[in-house]
């Protein structure tokens, strides 16, 4: 029955909704508005019902006052013919008040209470998948789950306060004096004086508590962000023995969240004293009125006992109203801080109905392109005027230094962030005005910094095409020459092969090991346009000659664009294409280029093998190049590209 009763009131929200979040308003009491969506009615009816309920408890205190007026002035045998309906109104409030409460805490705490933090965490959360590639080059990634996690709670709090609490206060306190003024509108001085008073201690104390409580929302993201900064890198700081430093550095962000929680407990400690000392006014004054009345002749031992009684209840509700106001306020503050990062608007977007990308060919051309990182026109351009022509399942390698604008290629490419001038068409559509899931979809890449998911290795490689099927990933995983180590693996929970989990960006896995999940992933996804930027590196020879006739299977009949230092493993390309400062300054074949004896000609001699270095300070167009560490020659002709 129970069960049933509360599994009703749950029901009644779906806490994952398909439609899309809408981007929430920057300012509070907007941004507190569309968080509701989807909430209003039950929020609506747990308010109705919380005012009810005030209601009711502040009648009872009015009825036993008059029991006590009855008992002192009616005979035991007169008092059902006299007072019959008064008793029977009395029995009623009692009987129905269980069912008035037993509704309003399932709206609470069936209804709401969990549905509608987990609604905002899901909307939320939502909405970070959305951001660019540049809103997570500057966030910590923990101080975005917290505010993500926060923020949903604090909005569900802030609006049980406002809706329940504050609505009962207020009920109660009205209905209270009435009663205590149809005893004797004397009686009513000392709660407006308390009210009054009460009311200017807020004013004093809860703004001041909200402020204190915003910036301890953001020193307690800071916080939270370095603590798990530390955990994300937790290699790098053992590498670099900097467990010390480290704790350093949090102890800085614990130290300014430690500010804020002694000033914001000077001010609870503050109002706690003046809320005591006007309770104990209001007690004081409201029982010397009522029992001065009664001396005169002018009230009754009713009106002394229920009086004296609302005052004594006033006193519990103070304190209780004095750490909600508090509770709300630091609700407010945590808030408004997870506003500036949930209600950031997106940098990249698709444009609305915007169609899904079509590829036939993989015929890619880069129009004009002006594109500068800072996103403004004033910032200086690392592309102005740059184009490239790459025909339908043609094969190129992009050559040049660090920050010639490669990667930056690649990333314009898939959309990560959007030029400020010219295009970039794919089979004949602009990639702006489709979508960037359907983009994306259709190109298939291979990373140098390969990061896999916290999960299972299966799930890691089907990542790349989740209906795929367990004889297609075993496939991938051969050809990528992953197979072997695969069925080896196992995890500190018994579970082994492709069900074997890999750890925080796979860090249970070799360098090697992570790039062969990686390339079977891709070569699972099969997409029509190819991207590999360095893509062997992080291979041994042996391993990276063996996938190397993978790869190559794999490029047939795809648009490919490779990216690597060692140019061994592309000069097998259609065309190389040489960038520096972005800007084309050579392109051709292998043979071709070499002829030309250019800035490539001049890396090619000066690698045997090796990679490309950075450039010297000062120097001009000269690319150096470091040595390759392993043993093997370089032959002569190169072998299939990568």
């Amino acid at each position: 029955m129970i069960r049933s009763f509360a599994a009703f009131f749950e029901r009644l929200v779906h806490p994952y909704p398909e439609d899309p979040p809408p981007t929430p308003p920057k300012h509070f009491f907007a941004f507190l508005w569309t968080c509701s969506r989807g909430m209003r009615p039950w929020l609506v009816g747990m308010t109705l019902l919380t005012a009810v309920i005030g209601a009711f408890e502040a009648l009872l205190f009015g009825m036993m006052g008059r029991m006590v007026d009855w008992l002192a002035g009616v005979a035991p045998g007169e008092l059902w013919a006299r007072e019959k309906w008064s008793l029977l109104g009395l029995v009623a409030i009692l009987l129905f008040s269980p069912l008035v409460v037993a509704v309003q805490t399932a709206f609470k705490h069936q209804t709401l209470a969990g549905n509608f933090p987990m609604r905002l965490r899901w909307d939320f959360h939502r909405r970070m998948l959305g951001q660019s590639l540049a809103f997570y080059q500057d966030e910590f990634a923990g101080r975005v789950a917290t505010k993500v996690m926060q923020t949903a709670l604090a909005v569900r709090e802030a609006w049980f306060t406002l809706g329940d609490i504050l609505v009962f206060v207020t009920i109660y306190f009205v209905t209270m004096v009435a009663v205590v003024g149809a005893f004797d509108l004397r009686l009513v001085i000392p709660f407006g004086g308390w009210v009054v008073c009460y009311g200017v201690a807020l004013w004093y104390f809860v703004p001041r508590l909200g402020k204190v409580s915003k910036a301890q929302a953001d020193a307690r993201s800071l916080m939270t962000g370095r603590i798990t900064d530390a955990y994300t890198n937790i290699t790098t700081v053992k590498l670099f023995s900097h467990a010390q430093r480290e704790a350093g550095y949090v102890r800085s962000a614990m130290q300014e969240f430690m500010v804020t929680v002694h000033g914001q407990m000077r001010l609870v400690t503050g109002f706690e004293v003046v809320n005591h000392t006007l309770s104990m006014l209001l007690i004081g004054s409201t029982a010397g009125v009522a029992l001065w009345l009664w001396m005169q002749g002018q009230a009754t031992a009713g009106a002394l006992a229920a009086a004296t009684a609302m005052a004594l209840r006033l006193n519990g509700i103070s304190h209780w109203i004095m750490w909600e106001m508090a509770g709300l306020f630091e609700h407010v503050g945590t808030v408004q801080d997870g506003i500036n990062t949930l209600s950031r608007s997106r940098t990249v977007v698709d444009q609305p109905n915007a169609p899904a990308l079509r590829v036939a060919q993989g015929d890619i051309r880069f129009e004009q392109l002006r594109f500068a990182y800072g996103g403004k026109g004033n910032d200086e351009p690392l592309l102005d005027g740059f184009n490239l022509h790459i025909r339908a399942g043609e094969k190129i390698g992009l050559v040049g230094r660090s920050g010639a604008g490669k990667s930056t290629l690649v990333n314009l490419l898939l959309r990560f962030y959007d030029v400020q001038g010219g295009r970039i068409l794919i089979d004949g559509q602009d990639i702006s005005r489709v979508t960037q899931d359907s983009l994306r979809a259709q190109i298939g890449m291979v990373t140098q910094d390969t990061s896999l998911l916290h999960r299972s290795v299966r799930d890691n490689i089907v990542y790349g095409r989740p209906d795929a099927s367990d004889a297609e990933v075993m496939a991938a995983s051969r050809r990528a020459e992953a197979h072997g180590f695969i069925q080896s693996l196992s995890d500190a929970s018994g579970r082994q092969g492709y069900e074997a989990h890999v750890g925080e960006r796979g860090v249970k896995l070799s360098g090697g090991q992570r790039q062969r999940i990686a390339i079977a992933r891709v070569m699972l996804k099969d997409a029509p346009i190819l991207l590999l930027d360095e893509a062997t590196s992080a291979l041994d020879s042996e391993v990276e000659a063996a996938i190397q006739a993978s790869l190559y299977k794999l490029m047939e009949g795809k648009t490919v664009v490779a990216i690597a230092h060692r140019l061994s493993t592309i000069a097998a390309m259609d065309r190389l294409v040489v960038l520096d400062q972005g800007r084309i300054v050579e392109e051709g074949d292998h043979r071709s280029l070499l002829a030309r004896g250019g800035i490539y000609a001049r890396l090619w001699a000066h690698q045997s093998g090796g990679f490309i270095g950075e450039e010297d300070e000062g120097s001009g167009d000269t690319l150096h190049v470091l040595p390759r560490t392993d043993d093997s020659e370089e032959e002569e002709e190169p072998r299939p590209a990568a």
